[in-house]
């Protein structure tokens, strides 16, 4: 079952419909200048006493207005007036172009004149005899020598051969790897490789700390001091001679050794000064 649409209903909808805005909605005309007749009385450019229109034609004298965009003090041509530069053709248009063919001239290269040869030109004139400046500016007026042309070019005659197979150009860069850049690889090896140089740098410093310190002169001196000869001091000279003992009681160097360390032993139990007297009685 198909329902037919009431006209009326059509023609109601089509007048709810809202306007579509215009391009004039989004981007209003400017503002033109201000003149004495568009100047309300109270806003912020109403002077009091005599006013002008070229008063509102200056930027520094005109005050913005709240809410408003600034004002162009210049005023804005018509409707009819085209900006920019209108050019007229000259060379015939479309039917000329068809017409005949257009050739270009081929262009004509000057030979470029080689530079003067004064090595030469100096060395010609002081085996002629020339000796002055003069004699020297005139010689070479007459007899003008100009270098060859492998010396005037930048360029060589033959290039160097180059191989066959090179190819011409930046190579071309490789592609990113999209699984890396979805793991943050980039950004971990970064990471890494700061450490390492970290490392590297508290290796070096370590190393500096562990070097030898070369000392100085003046602690040179102060650790090795320079021996000083002492002299021995003066005896009589009957005293030089050491005195031999008149009385020997031991029977050997051996035996009196022994005797002595039994000495030591027992001098914490005996009495006396020199620990040779009787033996302590602990009661």
């Amino acid at each position: 079952m198909v329902l037919e649409e009431n006209p009326k209903s059509a023609l109601d909808r089509k007048k709810i419909q809202p306007r579509r805005a215009s391009v004039s909605d989004f981007c209003p005309p400017p503002l033109g200048p201000l003149t004495c007749e568009t100047v309300k009385r109270g806003t912020e450019n109403d002077r009091l006493g005599k006013q002008r229109d070229s008063m509102f034609q200056n930027h520094l004298i005109l005050k913005s207005e709240l809410g408003r965009t600034q004002r162009r003090c210049a005023r804005i041509p018509g409707s009819d007036f085209v900006y920019g530069l209108s050019l007229r053709g000259t060379d015939g248009g479309v039917p000329e172009a068809i017409g005949h063919w257009q050739v270009m001239p081929p262009k004509i290269y000057k030979k470029k004149e080689n530079p003067k040869d004064f090595v030469t030109m100096n060395y010609r004139g002081i085996k002629a005899g020339l000796r002055t400046a003069k004699e020297h500016y005139l010689y070479r007026q007459h007899h003008d020598v100009r270098r060859k042309e492998a010396e005037g070019n930048r360029f060589q005659r033959d290039p160097p051969r180059l191989p066959d197979d090179r190819t011409y150009g930046r190579p071309y860069r490789p592609s990113t790897p999209i699984s890396e850049i979805l793991q943050h690889r980039f950004g971990d090896l970064w990471v890494e490789q700061q450490r390492q140089d970290i490392e590297v740098v508290k290796e070096k410093r370590k190393q500096k700390q562990r070097a030898k310190n070369y000392d100085t002169r003046t602690v040179l001196l102060r650790k090795h001091l320079v021996p000083v000869k002492q002299d021995s001091l003066w005896h009589m000279p009957r005293f030089e001679k050491k005195a031999v003992p008149h009385l020997v009681t031991f029977p050997s160097l051996t035996e009196k050794e022994k005797a002595f360390t039994a000495q030591e032993i027992e001098a914490p139990v005996r009495r006396g000064p020199l620990a040779q007297g009787i033996y302590t009685i602990v009661s």
